[in-house]
């Protein structure tokens, strides 16, 4: 709802990328009378969302789509006039694979991240063994879980698998598809703060295979019902801009009144300064040293945020500075068709820890999206490190560029050098939701609410989708136009 008050505000937002661009653009929305000014400390927006053109080809240098099931991208971008360049997967090649032994096989149809929807196309995959399948078969007649035995009320995603659908599951299928989403180890994410919807399951219907049943009969009755879970199989799901996400930021920024971001301009720490928010910035900054503004939204990681509030407010800062970041890199490569033996005729595939391999997933960019290479080539994205493979950062340029090359050639049988070859790291980029993760964002939430004026934003408190991001930017920004 608009802002009726009248208050014209001063408003400052730290971090330009799409969390801080989405609170810019709403406080406008809210307040049309605000006066914003977006602090960025690099010469660009968009933080890890960035495309790039090369030789005929597109290329997202991180994420590459978000899902619609959740309203809050797409409502944005409703709202920007920007919703007609949103384009959908490819139908026909929809569906992701896994590698087993070397070989790549198809996910089965109806296992939605670990919920089996449809017991026989897994009992029919090549992926697990008979005694993975019957195990897995067995989460029907597996108790819900009341309380562990050492009385956390939180419990790791990996448990909580092996619990209701047994290790092999875990290791051949679960860990690799989480680990393709949160870049995470499963033995220390939080299902609760990560895949709710599972434990939702459990509680409401006994387990996941009751949940499934359950659902398909509401479905016969021709009530439509929500897809289950967070997973990257509900491919139909996802669009991405045509001209690449960076497009999408560009559209937010126009809408913004000119001259209201500085780019260049570090923040080197904040002060509360009776009710107002003095914002100290790098002497190179083009605003000067400082200036003081009614309300502030710190969209940054949460190190840079806890740096920030150190002198103003140490228990928040002590809460925010814990949340731990896994890194990445992402090789994308271009090959001529006729250099690679696959067919592929899925949108990637993902890697278990257990195949001992030194890749996490490929994304065949050019597949899952038109306009994404020249005609008779393919865009590959080969994604390295993460919390299972940190030490995979370490690695010069070419030695990520001869790994995922390496990778590939053995997995789908590439013959010869790529046409295209560029390497994208994202160092300490994707905040790891761990055990307690809930608890302490309800510990944020608390010390927040005693410095009005104030809000924090990203993808390290309640999701790190593109859509998740865009809500957290949101709701900042009614948090602080509201606090009259």
């Amino acid at each position: 709802m608009p802002n009726s008050s009248g208050l014209h505000k001063q408003v400052a937002i730290i971090g330009g990328g799409i969390s801080g661009l989405a609170a810019a653009h709403r406080v406008r929305e809210l307040n049309r009378e605000a006066q914003v000014t977006l602090f960025e400390a690099t010469d660009r927006l968009g933080g890890s969302l960035r495309t790039s053109r090369q030789d005929g080809f597109l290329i997202e240098q991180g994420a590459d789509s978000f899902i619609t099931d959740v309203p809050w991208a797409v409502d944005l971008c409703r709202r920007i006039g920007f919703a007609d360049q949103l384009i959908p997967t490819n139908s026909a090649a929809r569906g992701a694979m896994v590698v087993r032994r070397g070989k790549l096989e198809r996910v089965p149809d109806g296992f939605l991240l670990m919920a089996p929807q449809r017991l026989w196309p897994i009992l029919c995959s090549p992926i697990l063994s008979l005694r993975g399948k019957a195990r897995l078969a067995g989460e029907f007649f597996v108790k819900r879980r009341t309380q562990s035995s050492d009385g956390r009320d939180d419990e790791s995603v990996a448990e909580f698998v092996r619990r209701r659908l047994g290790r092999e599951t875990f290791e051949r299928l679960v860990q690799p598809l989480v680990g393709g989403i949160y870049t995470a180890d499963p033995e220390k994410l939080s299902l609760a703060a990560t895949l709710p919807r599972f434990l939702e399951m459990e509680r409401e219907h006994g387990g996941l295979i009751r949940a499934a049943r359950a659902r398909a009969k509401v479905q016969a009755s021709g009530v439509r019902v929500q897809e289950i879970g967070g997973s990257g199989a509900r491919y139909s799901m996802f669009v991405t801009p045509r001209e690449g996400l960076s497009s999408l930021i560009e559209a937010i920024a126009a809408r913004l009144p000119e001259g209201c971001i500085r780019f260049n301009t570090a923040v080197q720490r904040i002060e509360r300064i009776g009710e107002k928010w003095r914002v100290h910035v790098d002497s190179t900054g083009t605003v000067g040293l400082s200036t003081d503004f009614d309300a502030l939204i710190i969209a940054t990681p949460t190190a840079a945020a806890a740096k920030l509030l150190e002198f103003t407010d140490a228990a928040l800062a002590r809460e925010l500075r814990p949340i731990e970041y896994a890194g990445s890199a992402v090789v994308a490569l271009g090959y001529d068709r006729s250099q690679i033996e696959h067919p592929m005729n899925r949108f990637g595939f993902v890697v278990p820890a257990i195949e001992r391999r030194r890749i996490l997933s490929a994304s065949f960019s050019s597949v899952k999206f038109p306009g994404r290479a020249p005609v008779g080539k393919e865009l590959i994205r080969v994604f390295l490190g993460g919390a299972l493979q940190p030490e995979m950062m370490e690695l010069s340029d070419e030695q990520l560029r001869r790994t995922a090359e390496e990778e590939l050639r053995e997995l789908l049988g590439i013959a010869g050098s790529p046409c295209l070859s560029l390497v994208f790291r994202w160092p300490a980029s994707m905040p790891q939701y761990h055990l307690g993760h809930l608890a302490r964002n309800a510990r944020i939430k608390e010390r927040l609410a005693g410095l009005p004026g104030l809000a924090l934003a990203g993808n390290a408190y309640e999701g790190v989708g593109i859509p998740q991001c865009v809500r957290s930017g949101e709701e900042a920004a009614e948090k602080i136009v509201s606090d009259n």
